[in-house]
């Protein structure tokens, strides 16, 4: 399959109409891509984080098939064993039968290429604005003043089966201008089918906790998820800095699609860093702190980061799924096991709160957002009402 859309996303992407970048916005962002000999003392991770440990070791990750698993029984038999295995230990799996359409997933691949080679005064179009999740952003350098990750990033919102199915599209023409509409319509499309993917994952998940296809396929049916464009550039010291600091992903799941063979996403398992490297046609899924909860810590969000390359730049795709924002999460009551809950009730708008304005994300956030939201107790049973679905 090939659209007009597809096709300007390959590299069509219109230049800054002025053809110079603003000095005040360059003087607010780093560029980092023209940086030589060593990087800016804001980069620089403590070793602690930053040390290699056992990067040549590759994560052993189920390969789950989908699509077979929604196509018969034997089929969500064998993939909820698979997901079981992995989300209680890592949390870590990969897919395929994801029925997301290869050249769809170029042609968003190269979509952010393109974006992220325009000039900076053009991607500051799309400025992230204080406290909130979408936007452009360089180095996070609007939240943070050390530790600073070496990367670019968009990102922009998906709500499941709302407006007029231009979210997306229009989020790129108000903020970037008639002259990416296609653009918006090539990751309107890619939200689409990751949309889809992801609640076909959350029927295995369903099984998987003894919980039926569509328990979690209901909860996400109405969610509002997030999309985000990384770009890794080059570095000159990749020993000193990171992509992307250790950290846990608040949402629920992220569907991660890495571009070509340069690896960087690594976990933590049993104290030492191991890689997930790219595959082709298969998507890296792992396990948030939403989900988390939702499982009462059944299922677990693994620490990982992301490291960078002194001559290799990479790309990635990050949905995230997310519920709707005022959705109440907690563990269904009938849930076996743990008990007491370990987490009090809470919405994804609160914990998105959190996690923009008050808490850099860490494998302690769940944790310190329950104590920030303070009584009631944690260990307080489950309401008798059931899950809130409405």
């Amino acid at each position: 399959m090939s659209t007009p859309a597809m096709e300007i996303a390959r590299g069509r992407i219109p230049a800054d109409p002025n053809g110079i970048e603003s000095k005040n916005v360059t003087n607010n962002v780093l560029d980092l891509w023209r940086l030589k000999k060593e990087i800016p003392a804001p980069f620089v991770w403590p070793h602690a984080d930053t040390h290699p440990s056992s990067t040549t070791t590759k994560l052993d990750v189920p390969v789950v098939d989908v699509g077979a698993a929604l196509r018969s029984a034997a089929g969500m038999r064998h993939a909820a064993a698979q997901v079981a295995a992995a989300c209680a230990s890592h949390g870590f799996f990969q897919v395929t039968g994801h029925g997301v359409d290869p050249a769809l997933a170029r042609a968003a691949l190269d979509g952010a290429g393109g974006f992220f080679d325009l000039p900076l005064a053009t991607k500051q179009r799309a400025r992230r604005a204080p406290g909130t999740v979408t936007g452009y952003a360089s180095a996070h350098a609007d939240r943070f003043a050390s530790k600073l990750p070496w990367k670019e990033t968009l990102s922009f919102g998906h709500d499941h089966h709302g407006g007029n199915g231009r979210v997306v599209v229009d989020y790129f023409i108000s903020t970037l201008g008639n002259d990416f509409k296609y653009l918006g319509e090539v990751y309107q499309e890619y939200c689409k089918a990751m949309e889809e993917a992801s609640l076909a994952i959350t029927e295995v998940l369903g099984v998987s906790l003894g919980l039926g296809r569509g328990y979690y396929r209901d909860f996400f049916a109405d969610g509002s998820s997030i999309m985000r464009c990384n770009y890794y550039p080059r570095c000159p010291e990749p020993d000193r800095t990171l992509g992307t600091g250790p950290h846990c992903d608040p949402s629920a799941l992220t569907i991660l699609l890495q571009d070509g063979g340069v690896d960087g996403l690594q976990v933590l398992v049993d104290g030492a860093w191991r890689s997930v490297r790219p595959k082709p046609g298969e998507l890296v899924v792992n396990i948030g702190d939403t989900f988390m909860a939702l499982s009462n810590g059944r299922y677990k969000s693994c620490l990982h980061r992301a490291v960078v390359h002194r001559e290799q730049e990479r790309r990635s795709l990050a949905y995230f799924l997310c519920p709707r924002a005022d959705r109440v999460v907690r563990p269904p009551p009938s849930s076996p096991a743990p008990t007491p809950r370990l987490y009090p009730d809470f919405t994804w708008a609160d914990l998105m709160r959190f996690t923009q304005r008050h808490y850099r994300a860490d494998n302690r956030t769940l944790d310190a957002f329950a104590r920030w939201l303070g009584p009631p107790s944690c260990s307080a049973p489950p309401s008798s009402n059931g899950p809130a679905l409405a």
